[in-house]
């Protein structure tokens, strides 16, 4: 990779985010909509009421999102974002959008989809390149998002006819749209607890 390559913890940072698949649709929706009822987030985003269950409740462990505290009128908002969510909320907004453009929803719900394209922001890279700037992730996970993305079409792989064969991949000019969004989600994610 080249000198400018992203600092791993961007890619930790933003894959500890990813963990749960709707972790930064959910913070987008909370944040367009400044806070939002459980029922409103269900049908907006058509997740199951437990995989929202789970992603609210890793959210607000994560100190991202929290139960809107007090009482109040019955059409006040149940989830709100902390001040940590609130800085990941417009970055989160941008990715969801630039997503649904993409037309690659069901990819960027990975857990590595996300910190893969950050850690090819600089041009493009080997495999183990990569796999050296997204610490913790496997080789298998690693080359399932590649492929992944690939038949997406956010990321093109190329062999190079050497022996042993070198493959790089480098990203499309269309994904290179997601950089600067997924350069704020990371910059602004948390620190992972464990």
């Amino acid at each position: 990779m080249k000198n400018d390559a992203p600092d791993p913890g961007d890619g930790v940072r933003l894959a500890d985010l990813c963990h749960h698949r709707w972790a930064l649709p959910v913070l987008a929706e909370i944040h367009r909509r400044g806070g939002a009822k459980f029922v409103t987030l269900q049908r907006a985003l058509e997740v199951s009421p437990d995989s929202l269950r789970r992603t609210l409740e890793a959210l607000a462990d994560r100190g991202l999102a929290q139960r809107n505290p007090g009482y109040g009128h019955p059409m006040r908002p149940e989830w709100i974002l902390t001040p940590a969510g609130a800085r990941l909320g417009p970055a989160c907004l941008a990715l969801r959008r630039g997503v649904v453009r993409l037309g690659m929803q069901e990819v960027a719900g990975r857990k590595w989809s996300f910190p893969v394209l950050l850690a090819l922001r600089p041009g493009e890279a080997r495999f183990s390149e990569i796999g050296r700037a997204l610490p913790g992730v496997t080789p298998r996970a690693l080359a399932a998002a590649l492929r992944d993305m690939e038949a997406a079409g956010v990321l093109e792989r190329e062999v190079a006819d050497a022996r042993p064969p070198a493959v790089t991949y480098r990203l499309l000019p269309v994904a290179r749209r997601l950089l600067p969004a997924l350069r704020d989600a990371a910059g602004a994610a948390p620190r992972p607890s464990r």
